[in-house]
């Protein structure tokens, strides 16, 4: 009999109503010709690679981007369908899309989804703070965030999570606590919490010398101010950056930080699959013409799955198993 080895498949949408000043993943201004023509390019792939995962059985779904939440509820049902026909997924599969707020605020939307089968949704949220956010380049308001999270409870969505930002350019001690307090009050499932980091290439990074960041010192204390607010909240931290209610732990990322396989599909999406680490090109316009060109791929040698396994384990609050570690 052979063993069923666990899998998780991310699934990249690269468009966005509007890049965000710090943001470096791939993502491009949203079309409806273009999300047809990249949904069918994507079922494509997800045909292709089918056959080659008959041994696994998929237990997480993740649609990143990107703002998945910008395809639509049609396009995002039909892909998860076509995975549920071709994949053989667990029946408690943990199945994810991220969205804005501004584009998760339709209830009759949000519910089409879940019936399809989507079970957890992750909110990018970043601040409370209205001008914090404008600051940032988001699309959206407090406001709307609070109606997204009424619009998915409304629907049956109840697993939300919310990101969270801290360290932004001029933002105080004060403002990052209100906006922890105010986070608390939606009562999500799960909170990730992140410390801004200047990626190059970005609007945030060419304007680095004219920011007024929050130095070290100020930023550790964020961070440890969450740390110790979450957890007298009843959120367990299970990673560096996240938190969670008891049983709500992302089954999805922590197949990044255990070493579990993952397949990824679209342009600028990584996998570890079958030995090999791989990604595809930035490229939305090759993706749709059926080029599958790799922007890398290497096989991982056992010694360095062996430092791999202790620094991603070093991230988690599960930490390193002497006998895990010994057997693999």
């Amino acid at each position: 009999m052979k063993t069923v080895r666990p899998l998780g498949l991310y699934i990249h949408i690269p468009f966005c109503k509007a890049k965000c000043v710090y943001c470096d993943f791939y993502s491009l201004p949203h079309s409806e010709e273009k999300m047809d023509a990249y949904t069918a390019a994507l079922l494509r792939h997800i045909e292709e690679v089918a056959p080659r995962t008959a041994a696994h059985r998929v237990d997480t779904v993740y649609f990143g981007g990107g703002t998945p939440s910008y395809l639509g509820e049609k396009r995002l049902s039909k892909i998860l369908k076509v995975i549920e026909k071709r994949y053989h997924v667990a029946k408690d599969a943990e199945i994810t899309f991220e969205a804005n707020p501004d584009s998760a605020g339709d209830w009759k939307a949000l519910r089409t989804l879940r019936r399809a089968g989507f079970n957890r949704i992750s909110l990018g949220v970043q601040s409370s703070d209205d001008e914090e956010l404008r600051r940032l380049g988001r699309v959206h308001t407090w406001q709307q965030v609070k109606d997204a999270v009424a619009a998915c409870r409304k629907a049956g969505l109840d697993n939300i999570s919310l990101d969270l930002i801290y360290g932004l350019p001029n933002q105080t001690m004060e403002q990052w606590e209100n906006t922890l307090a105010d986070a608390l009050v939606l009562a999500p499932r799960h909170i990730s919490c992140y410390g801004l980091k200047l990626e190059e290439g970005t609007p945030l990074y060419d304007r680095r010398e004219s920011l007024s960041l929050p130095d070290g010192d100020l930023q550790a204390d964020m961070y440890l101010y969450a740390v110790e607010l979450l957890a007298q909240n009843g959120y367990q931290q299970y990673e560096i950056s996240n938190f969670a209610q008891p049983g709500y732990e992302s089954r999805h990322n922590l197949k990044y930080w255990m070493l579990e396989e993952y397949a990824g599909f679209g342009p600028g999406a990584y996998s570890d699959f079958g030995g090999v680490r791989y990604g595809y090109t930035r490229d939305l316009d090759g993706y749709i013409a059926g080029r599958l060109d790799l922007a890398e791929s290497e096989r991982i040698s056992p010694q360095e799955r062996e430092m791999e396994y202790i620094m991603l384990r070093l991230r988690t609050a599960r930490g390193i198993d002497i006998r895990e570690f010994e057997n693999r």
